[in-house]
């Protein structure tokens, strides 16, 4: 059964464009409230992708808990990531993402855990 997550090169636009319909549906259905600023503030806490920490790199808004299980673009949920690790992280838990590919579960957490708090008490 072919997975929903990635389109194969055979994918027809018809199939990209009811995708992109669901997905859209979806994120109008909740609340994502993450400004231009808020942003600005957790690149330059990050200082990098949150996954792999390389930095240099243009960077995208990422879920820690994926819009399609019930995440949503706000501070508290959105980090920086790369174009990769946001590619192959998907939908997936962040976490089981993290040990599947071998980087570090533990600094990711800490460094949230200790980034959040700075930039939601301003």
């Amino acid at each position: 059964m072919p997975s929903r997550r990635r389109f194969p090169a055979a994918t027809s636009p018809a199939a990209r464009a009811r995708y992109a319909k669901r997905r859209k549906r979806r994120l109008d259905q909740v609340d994502n409230d993450l400004t231009p600023a808020q942003w600005g503030r957790l690149v330059s806490a990050w200082e990098g992708c949150a996954y792999c920490l390389r930095q240099g790199l243009p960077l995208q808004r990422d879920c820690v808990m994926p819009v399609s299980r019930g995440g949503r673009y706000t501070l508290e949920n959105v980090v920086p990531a790369c174009a990769s690790c946001n590619a192959s992280k998907s939908n997936s838990e962040v976490t089981g993402w993290l040990r599947r590919k071998k980087l570090d579960e533990r600094n990711f957490l800490l460094r949230h855990a200790t980034i959040l708090p700075t930039l939601v008490g301003d």
